[in-house]
């Protein structure tokens, strides 16, 4: 394991490590979580292009910033994924208040069931999950939706998604209950259907 220089900070009488990086240690410490990152943006943006946009921007903000990482107080993953969160709906708020010519909107058959897709994430997202899975997950709200997946797919802990989404650690408790709640309810027929529960 990699060991980091750290230095003692004292603030009224309470000593603090501080482990500043520099440039070459930060960019390698940094693209360990690249594929991490592609994984965030893909479900963020549900494009491959726009999900390489985001990876790019958020290293090219992270590596400006650098100097004001550190080590102890944050690491690196929610601090990188927290970057790029705020990349990403700042980015999304610009894009709504665009005008889009008509010519630019897709022209896209509605699926069999009348509604058109209405956004989330994408079942060929989803390798060998059940549609009524994915469906159920794009259901849920954004904010459920990401502090699910942070924690079930990438592992977060809870204190790294509160750190990523800047939101106090019982927040994400609470989210991650409702979520849950949630999929329980939009699932009740199919995990009666698949024997994972009793009617």
């Amino acid at each position: 394991m990699q060991s980091w220089p750290a230095t003692a900070i004292v603030v009224k009488g309470a000593v603090f490590l501080s482990m500043k990086l520099n440039r070459d240690q930060f960019e390698k410490l940094a693209l360990e979580q690249m594929d991490l990152l592609y994984r965030v943006a893909r479900r963020l943006t549900r494009t491959p292009d726009d999900a390489g946009d985001l990876v790019q921007e958020t290293f090219l903000r992270a590596l400006r910033a650098h100097a004001s990482f550190d080590l102890q107080e944050h690491g690196i993953r929610p601090w990188l994924v927290r970057i790029m969160q705020n990349l990403h709906f700042s980015r999304a708020g610009r894009e709504k208040k665009q005008p889009m010519l008509v010519e630019s909107l897709p022209l896209e058959a509605s699926p069999p069931g009348g509604a058109a897709d209405s956004g989330g994430f994408r079942p060929r997202g989803w390798d060998g999950m059940d549609e009524r899975l994915v469906r159920a997950l794009n259901e849920l709200p954004e904010e459920y939706k990401t502090a699910l997946l942070l924690w079930a797919v990438e592992e977060f802990t809870y204190k790294e998604i509160a750190d990523a989404l800047e939101i106090p650690m019982g927040t994400v408790m609470s989210r991650l209950h409702r979520a849950r709640q949630r999929l329980m309810e939009m699932l009740r027929d199919f995990a009666v259907q698949e024997r994972v529960m009793r009617e």
